[in-house]
């Protein structure tokens, strides 16, 4: 019989053996192609350095069908408003609002997919890092301002009552892109494997 090279051995241990050690060495394989390969070639593709995200926060959950969400009660301090009454603020009705992508919100590990902040609108999804926080944000853009020729984007999370300081007149800089797609709860697995390394004290 022919003796196997290095590399013909190294082959049958990845894709041949069935021991524990093989099933680890692939594991990290699949992490290692995932985050050097794959990932930087979407993104690349896609315009953006996050070409894919997990939604880690219910911020953009809707409760019940989008009429109860739009008339929904929101309460700061003792004001007591509506979703509808905030976006007529920002001369955003609900005909309007029913064109925007995703007008349904999504929900907390659904993963997002990303592309370009370039030829941002009104209504429009987005992903940006606050000054001072560690993980980005994903929210709608609710008012645009130009000043000096340049845009600022307002947002806000359509589960929130309002928008927070650090999310009013962001610069383009802070943008990391804008969702485009999204697939149902698949961000749920990043999501669990975080809380994993937070629970042995890696994260």
């Amino acid at each position: 019989m022919k003796k196997k090279t290095p590399l013909q051995k190294m082959w049958w241990f990845i894709w041949e053996d069935e021991s524990i050690w093989s099933w680890i060495v692939n594991v990290i394989l699949a992490v290692v192609i995932i985050k050097f390969l794959i990932y930087p070639g979407l993104g690349f593709m896609l315009g953006t350095t996050h070409p894919v995200v997990a939604v880690i926060s219910g911020s953009m959950e809707h409760d019940g069908s989008f009429d109860d969400w739009w008339e929904y009660k929101c309460k700061i301090n003792e004001l007591v408003f509506r979703q509808a009454d905030f976006y007529a603020s920002k001369d955003i009705d609900k005909q309007t609002f029913k064109t925007f992508r995703f007008k349904n919100g999504f929900n907390t590990g659904d993963l997002m997919i990303l592309k370009s902040k370039k030829d941002l609108e009104l209504g429009d999804i987005i992903v940006f890092q606050p000054p001072k926080e560690r993980e980005p944000v994903i929210h709608r853009i609710i008012e645009i301002n130009t000043q000096n020729g340049r845009n600022y984007y307002t947002t806000k999370g359509d589960h929130n009552c309002g928008s927070s300081q650090a999310e009013d007149n962001l610069p383009e800089s802070a943008i990391i892109g804008e969702a485009v797609g999204r697939v149902p709860f698949l961000g749920m697995i990043k999501l669990a494997f975080i809380k994993f390394l937070q629970l042995v004290g890696v994260a």
